[in-house]
């Protein structure tokens, strides 16, 4: 019986919950901050890791875009509703193979207000829970999920076409109300009540807002009328600061999805609304004055306490080097003073990216870096999946799960059309 809320603690996970202050042990060395991840060595694969006792004091934060979008609302739920759908098994593996302590999975469709839950409840049961190849059952009793943007009606002409309606003129792109939404799962307790959720925060709010300028005429910033800026929101889809107890603990996991800086015109509405999703981030962790401005769904204004421990998540769809981002869009996190950048790599990536030729042989960054397999016309395979620790957590290891063609488990990432996602779950090891 599925139990349609967030906390779903099995026999195991009640136990593991009683184990007071205790960390999942990470099964990879601690190396310099960078791990390249191809076959299942120490580092990668931590199926089989438990939750050993109080000495330990380390954290595997993932993030992983997984492409379980549906073209019609209910489709997710009714594919995960038996253990059948192979895309869904596929990824389910990658997560238990990589074993992250908690992870925010991308592009997950949200169920609707009548039951949240419905998705994420049968991707652990019917998924997770259940050995998909070469992986082991992975459980995750805690679960955070909210509405997003994408869907949405505006009810205006938002991309300026001419007509009222469809995915661009949503308050963030999408089909259904909820489509390519985001979940957030734990092995530790989430705090449901300190979450706070930035849904209906306003662009125009934001100090300083790249508001995007129609071309054609000569005032500025006038992409947008005053009427639409009103309801348009930053987010896309949201941003969540949901906090999780690991021992005595939180760390508060700031999980976004900025949208893609494309699919637009000489305006650049999405490059400029990403650079500002960005943004948000980069001021709320500063908090102080430099977060007065932001508010969250209950009216609370302010960001991050000052010294709080946290982890940025989420595909930013943003490369600090190439790809169609607003220059420094993702440097506004990457160069920030209270930020880690652990510089995830793999050795698919380096790869994929020469044999791939086409657009990644003009790119400047290095493919070791790369998260994402794109079309080598363009953009190519870009770093836009992020795990970024406050700098209070050390950095242990980090990787990218994208083995090289080689390796038994390439058949998890493949090549286009993909058997799982288009992107590769990027994670951290930490320690608290």
């Amino acid at each position: 019986m599925r139990a349609s809320t967030p906390v779903r603690l099995t026999s195991a996970a009640a136990a593991a919950a009683l184990l007071a202050g205790a960390f999942l042990a990470s099964a990879g060395t601690a190396s310099a901050g960078t791990a390249t991840v191809g076959a299942p060595t120490a580092g990668t694969d931590r199926a089989g890791a438990g939750h050993p006792g109080v000495g330990h004091r380390s954290l595997r934060a993932a993030t992983y875009n997984l492409s379980l979008n549906r073209a019609t609302e209910g489709e997710l739920v009714a594919d995960l509703s038996t253990g059948d759908d192979v895309q869904a098994a596929t990824v389910a593996e990658v997560i238990q193979h990589a074993n992250p302590d908690v992870v925010l999975l991308n592009e997950f469709d949200y169920s609707g207000e009548a039951d949240p839950y419905a998705a994420a409840d049968l991707f652990r049961e019917n998924y997770l829970e259940v050995p998909q190849g070469t992986g082991k059952p992975v459980e995750y009793p805690y679960a955070f999920v909210a509405p997003s943007n994408t869907g949405i009606p505006s009810g205006f002409d938002l991309n300026n076409d001419g007509t009222v309606g469809g995915g661009d003129d949503a308050l963030g792109f999408g089909l259904f109300p909820g489509q390519y939404g985001m979940l957030v799962l734990s092995k530790y307790p989430i705090q449901h009540d300190r979450v706070r959720t930035f849904q209906d925060f306003k662009w125009q709010d934001m100090p300083g807002a790249l508001l995007p300028d129609d071309p054609a005429t000569a005032a500025p910033a006038d992409w947008y009328s005053a009427e639409e800026l009103a309801v348009l929101p930053l987010s896309s889809k949201s941003h969540w600061d949901v906090p999780v107890r690991v021992g005595r603990e939180t760390v508060h996991v700031l999980a976004a999805h900025p949208t893609p800086p494309s699919f637009d015109g000489a305006e650049d509405r999405n490059g400029l609304r990403n650079h500002d999703e960005i943004r948000f981030w980069a001021d709320y962790v500063r908090g102080g004055w430099r977060s007065w401005y932001q508010y969250d769904d209950e009216g609370r204004r302010g960001g991050l306490r000052p010294g709080s421990s946290f982890v940025i998540v989420g595909d930013y769809n943003a490369d600090p080097v190439d790809g169609d981002s607003v220059d420094s869009a993702i440097n506004q996190l990457l160069r920030h003073p209270r930020i880690t950048d652990p510089r995830a790599t793999s050795a698919g990536g380096p790869e994929a990216s020469a044999l791939q030729a086409g657009a990644n042989l003009a790119h400047q960054g290095d493919p070791a870096f790369d998260t994402a397999d794109f079309a080598d016309t363009t953009p190519g395979n870009l770093r836009v999946d992020y795990v970024l620790p406050s700098r209070d957590l050390r950095v242990r290891d980090a990787g990218v799960f994208w083995p090289v063609a080689a390796d038994p488990l390439s058949r998890l990432t493949g090549v286009f059309p993909f058997p799982s996602s288009d992107h590769r779950l990027t994670w951290t090891d930490l320690k608290l």
